[in-house]
């Protein structure tokens, strides 16, 4: 009895294990998903008045764990009973996905900057009206937040079950499990942290006197107030590079010519001295962020014909009519 006590014990460390090396390295292939999610989330939840934010944040990491509890069985039924082409095919469309949806954003910034700057202006003078339904606004976001969040788990719980496929089922569940709960918690956390940034910088201003004879906290606080913003804009540019970096990954990784071209470039820049092991991962960051430049703006122009043909489209058929 005592043996078979002890190989039970032994099984469940094994499996504890697996499920933190694994956890690890999901963690480590999702992290790129995260920069965009904690920018996206972030600009969501901003706008509506600062009384608010926490609970607006609140709502959406509820809404997020909604959408991890639909998506997790939904990814374990699909594992275990679809061939793995399914899930290498689910991996591939959400990686041109994220090459899509970065091209898209660099389209509209530097293609479309001025409609940018407008739609902006537009949140800006809605925000600051007096008469605006700040109730209904703030419902508008949230739901808009979990929308996104819900694309955004979608490829975190793929991109996961691709590195837990040929495990058993019971580390699957607990391997999706943990990082979808590691997710939330560490992007809501975030998030939340980020949006109060401007309410801590003020309080630490507002805790002394003023001019030359200003505390450290108050150095402090004009320091927050002053770095925020920028942290917002390093967050958007890390998160479209990492749209870059792990779209191209898994679609370089997917599609064996492409793979082997990567592991031929990385096996050759590692052969140079002192410098090869550096210059090896940037290689292969390099080489994923092109792969994923290229298949974004293909996509993109792809769903750009697409859109410019459904109006003619519609159009004719209502001059046939």
């Amino acid at each position: 009895m005592a043996s078979g006590l002890l190989m039970l014990l032994d099984d469940i460390t094994t499996i504890l294990d697996d499920i933190a090396v694994l956890t690890k390295v999901a963690a480590k292939k999702t992290a790129g998903v995260l920069g965009d999610d904690l920018a996206l989330n972030a600009q969501q939840v901003s706008g509506v008045d600062a009384s608010r934010e926490l609970p607006v944040v609140w709502a959406v990491a509820k809404g997020s764990l909604v959408n991890k509890a639909i998506l997790v069985p939904v990814a374990l039924a699909l594992s275990a009973f679809t061939p793995g082409w399914v899930i290498v095919s689910l991996l591939m469309i959400g990686g041109l996905y994220l090459c899509y949806e970065g091209c898209e954003k660099l389209a509209h910034k530097f293609l479309h900057s001025a409609e940018a700057k407008a739609h902006e202006k537009e949140l800006h003078e809605a925000v600051v009206t007096p008469e605006i339904d700040m109730v209904a606004l703030e419902k508008q976001k949230i739901k808009g937040a979990i929308r996104t969040d819900f694309i955004l788990s979608a490829e975190i719980i793929v991109i996961t079950l691709g590195t837990v496929t040929s495990s058993p089922f019971l580390t699957q569940l607990l391997v999706l499990v943990s990082i979808s709960m590691l997710m939330t918690v560490g992007v809501y956390g975030l998030v939340a942290g980020i949006v109060k940034l401007d309410d801590l910088g003020t309080r630490l201003v507002k805790s002394g006197p003023e001019g030359p004879e200003s505390t450290f906290k108050q150095k402090l606080g004009y320091g927050i107030l002053t770095a925020a913003p920028y942290l917002m804009k390093f967050l958007s540019i890390a998160g479209t590079a990492a749209m870059f970096l792990v779209g191209g990954g898994i679609i370089g990784h997917g599609i064996p010519v492409l793979h082997h071209l990567i592991e031929e470039g990385v096996h050759h820049a590692a052969e140079i001295a002192t410098v090869g092991a550096v210059l090896a991962s940037v290689t292969e960051m390099l080489l994923n962020a092109i792969i994923g430049l290229v298949a974004g703006s293909i996509v993109l122009l792809i769903v750009t014909g697409v859109k410019r043909l459904l109006p003619s489209t519609d159009k004719a058929a209502a001059s046939h009519h």
